[in-house]
């Protein structure tokens, strides 16, 4: 094993597993929403399917960037560079879509009690989303 397979290895193992736990922190809380609706009386939103899924596209950028890191390697950059973003990016991809995931449960609790403020919630979640999408360009651009 070569290090830089250690950086491209992080690199979707950490987006996948803040992805993961992203996806599990809004599903329940869905759940837990649909469950209040139901009880007492109200449709249940069916949008909150898109909360839950919202951290699951941090594990493509996990993937895209294990790719751009093997790419870079093999065009000539440096195995401790690649390790290093994987690593870093990795785990800041992770993170944001845990912390999305909790933001998206955040929002299905909202939106089952209230049933008011979906676009809002969107524009958060998206927010949150937009820290992976900057980890996955600007790493891109440390690699070239």
């Amino acid at each position: 094993m070569n290090i830089q397979t250690i950086g491209m290895a992080c690199a979707l193992g950490l987006s996948a597993i803040g992805s993961a736990f992203g996806a599990g922190y809004a599903a329940m809380a869905s759940v837990g929403a649909w469950k209040k609706c139901y009880a007492n009386g109200k449709p249940a939103p069916f949008i909150m399917v898109a909360f839950s899924g919202a951290p699951l596209t941090q594990t493509i950028y996990g993937f895209l960037l294990m790719n751009f890191i093997r790419s870079a390697f093999e065009s000539g950059a440096s195995a401790m560079l690649c390790m290093a973003v994987g690593i870093f990016a990795g785990l800041a991809i992770g993170l944001s879509a845990f912390f999305q995931g909790k933001v998206a449960g955040a929002a299905a609790d909202a939106l089952g009690e209230t049933g008011k403020g979906t676009a809002n919630y969107f524009i958060v979640i998206g927010i949150v989303e937009t820290v992976a999408l900057f980890t996955l360009v600007f790493s891109l651009l440390l690699l070239q």
